[in-house]
């Protein structure tokens, strides 16, 4: 029995350690936190969110774990924003049980930790750091859904494409495991459109597609062909939270 509740703890400091929103939570206020929590694995694909249901629960991914939040409209889809480890999803700007407005799913599959919405909600009424913590990341969030707006009707696909790859590079490492298909969807282009400059940045030597996957060979490179949202937001996670966020060199 100590050894299952050593190696649960063990696995409670890898979470903290391993979310960047988390880690700067310590003491009395990570065990506000801590008490109704539990880790769990999210698998590819899963609906984390769903519109107009109940959010009941908080997810903060560590270590590769993504989710994407999209916004369907006529019967198509496009990502308005990610989270990785620097975040958390679920209930963060509503502030309470309401209702999702997007639709949440695991693009990367990986841990992590569920916080149920009343012990989120008491943790922020007793802890005045984890309330304003969770406002400021709420400003960051808007902001990256703002930045998204106005980044899919003024850029290019191919800054918007090689955007999307740093930051899931930042997230999940050099080898993304998508399909082009997929990252058309998540763009909210055709798939003609993205594969081709998928393929253009395969030809400059950035980025080698692989069945499933894009391996990413030339991070430097594909900075200086992405938008400037890709730092904008970087700077702006800094600014509200603290460094470590996406965006690092």
């Amino acid at each position: 029995m100590a050894l299952i509740e050593t190696e649960e703890l063990n696995r409670f400091d890898h979470a903290f350690a391993g979310n960047r929103l988390l880690a700067t939570i310590t003491g009395e206020d990570r065990r506000l936190l801590q008490a109704k929590a539990e880790i769990v694995d999210l698998p590819l694909g899963d609906t984390i969110l769903e519109r107009g249901r109940q959010v009941e629960s908080s997810l903060f991914p560590f270590t590769q774990t993504v989710v994407s939040m999209m916004v369907e409209v006529d019967g198509r889809s496009i990502e308005v924003a990610s989270v990785g480890d620097e975040g958390a999803v679920g209930g963060i700007i509503s502030c309470g049980h309401a209702p999702a407005y997007t639709l949440a799913t695991v693009l990367v599959a990986g841990p992590a930790l569920r916080v149920p919405m009343t012990a989120l909600e008491a943790a922020k009424s007793r802890s005045d750091f984890i309330a304003n913590l969770f406002c400021r990341y709420s400003d960051y969030l808007l902001a990256q859904v703002m930045q998204s707006a106005a980044c899919n009707v003024f850029h290019s696909i191919q800054a918007r494409t090689a955007r999307w790859l740093l930051t899931a590079q930042d997230r999940a490492g050099d080898r993304v495991e998508l399909t082009q298909e997929a990252l058309a969807g998540l763009l909210g282009a055709q798939r003609t459109t993205v594969n081709a400059a998928v393929r253009s940045l395969q030809d400059q030597g950035l980025v080698e597609i692989r069945r499933g996957a894009i391996h990413i060979l030339d991070r430097a490179g594909l900075k200086a062909i992405a938008c400037d949202c890709y730092g904008l937001l970087a700077k702006h996670f800094a600014g509200v939270i603290g460094s470590g966020g996406t965006g690092g060199e």
